[in-house]
């Protein structure tokens, strides 16, 4: 391949900062380094353009995307009900589409080339990236240097930055994956790559430990309009800062924490601890609301759509038809998805206080144990009968052919 100018999807971290370097070396091209600010903290976002520089970008493409990854994309994944495996929230999954959408605006608004990232070859994230740079840009070539290098480690790389002045903060003594955003941290590497070891204390970064959170009980009501998280606590907030307020709330009780062990979609099993503190309660509080909101029929046909649409995140496949329409589903149906849900947090606990909707379809005249007139129960029999027959008169013909 014959790179000119390459726009590289670039965070700071070990993998990408010698990825800089690497490319001017192999490839003799310029190196546009781009990073979105999706909420992983200040501490990652400081010193980062000159960092880029001196490592040997041209030029640096940083831009705060926060408000559009909350509103666009985080807020359809709640109102999805996406979770993957039963556990993981998709902080990661969900945000790749968004960097490397920006990845490619920059890179055709620089001239470049070619695109890079710094996936490894066993990850799911080479996915994620790439599928998007095909919908959106499939006429750029794909520079992934994990696929090309004959570096095998984080500490091959470690040693790789030494060598070329690249500072780090990774150690050989301490070696972590981790990827952060206003809606999760994850954690993977180290000691966590053996199932059969504990997370250790010091892993989690986000959440307090249950055991050190208050102990007094915390409740916190969620506001939602169409299935949109709009308040807390009675105060609508934009959508930036209702998240950040769930987390510190979410954080300082232990809530959110998980330990998953996953299907990666390359084929193989993977160990990851993910913090997820105001996701969780969001998730916990729509499920809350719709349990008031919804038929049975639509809810749990959404339930099906829900896994659906997690496989297409976590896969990758966020710009496609098949995930749109999902979405237009999932809007549709959440027009009555108006309400208030109370949820009270206590040491690393969750559980719903209180639910109100003015569309509820609970109803009090048919749902409580005195008797009343909007419900006969004398209907109940010829109900069971009809529903049953089936069963009925297999059973009866079981019994007369002599096989019972």
């Amino acid at each position: 391949m014959n790179a000119k100018k390459v726009a590289l999807a670039y965070s700071g971290g070990l993998d990408t900062s010698i990825i800089i370097p690497w490319l001017k070396e192999n490839y003799g091209c310029e190196v546009v380094a781009v990073c979105g600010d999706i909420g992983q903290g200040g501490d990652e976002l400081t010193g980062l353009e000159a960092k880029a520089r001196k490592t040997g970008a041209s030029e640096v493409e940083i831009s705060d995307m926060r408000e559009e990854f909350v509103r666009d994309y985080l807020w359809k994944l709640i109102r999805s009900g996406g979770v993957y495996e039963h556990k993981y929230l998709l902080g990661t999954s969900i945000a790749r589409p968004l960097l490397a959408k920006r990845q490619v605006e920059a890179a055709l608004a620089t001239g470049c080339d070619a695109l890079a990232h710094g996936c490894t070859g066993k990850g799911n994230d080479q996915v994620r990236f790439e599928l998007t740079y095909k919908a959106l840009a499939p006429e750029l070539p794909v520079i992934a240097p994990w696929r090309e290098w004959n570096l095998v480690s984080r500490e091959d790389c470690i040693e790789y930055a030494a060598k070329h002045n690249v500072p780090i903060s990774q150690t050989t003594t301490k070696i972590y994956s981790r990827d952060r955003n206003i809606w999760h941290i994850s954690h993977e590497g180290g000691e966590l790559e053996d199932p059969a070891n504990a997370a250790p204390d010091h892993l989690w970064m986000l959440t307090r430990s249950p055991k050190d959170a208050p102990d007094t009980p915390e409740e916190v009501t969620v506001g939602f309009e169409k299935g949109v998280p709009v308040s807390v606590n009675g105060k609508t907030l934009p959508p930036v800062q209702l998240l950040e307020t769930l987390n510190a709330i979410g954080a300082k009780h232990g809530v959110g924490r998980i330990d998953l062990v996953e299907n990666r979609f390359v084929g193989m099993k993977s160990r990851g601890c993910y913090e997820t503190p105001g996701g969780t309660i969001l998730m916990a509080a729509i499920r809350e609301l719709e349990a008031l909101t919804l038929d049975r029929s639509m809810l749990h046909y959404k339930q099906k759509l829900a896994l659906d649409y997690a496989d297409l995140v976590y896969n990758g496949f966020w710009f496609t038809p098949l995930r749109e329409a999902l979405d237009a589903f999932f809007e549709s149906i959440s027009q009555s998805t108006t309400g208030e849900i109370t949820m009270r947090l206590y040491k690393g606990n969750l559980d719903p206080v209180s639910r109100k909707s003015p569309y509820s379809l609970y109803s009090l005249a048919i749902a409580s144990f005195t008797m009343g007139a909007d419900y006969d129960q004398k209907d109940a029999r010829g109900f069971i009968n009809l529903i049953g027959l089936p069963i009925q008169v297999r059973a009866l013909a079981t019994k007369h052919s002599g096989k019972q």
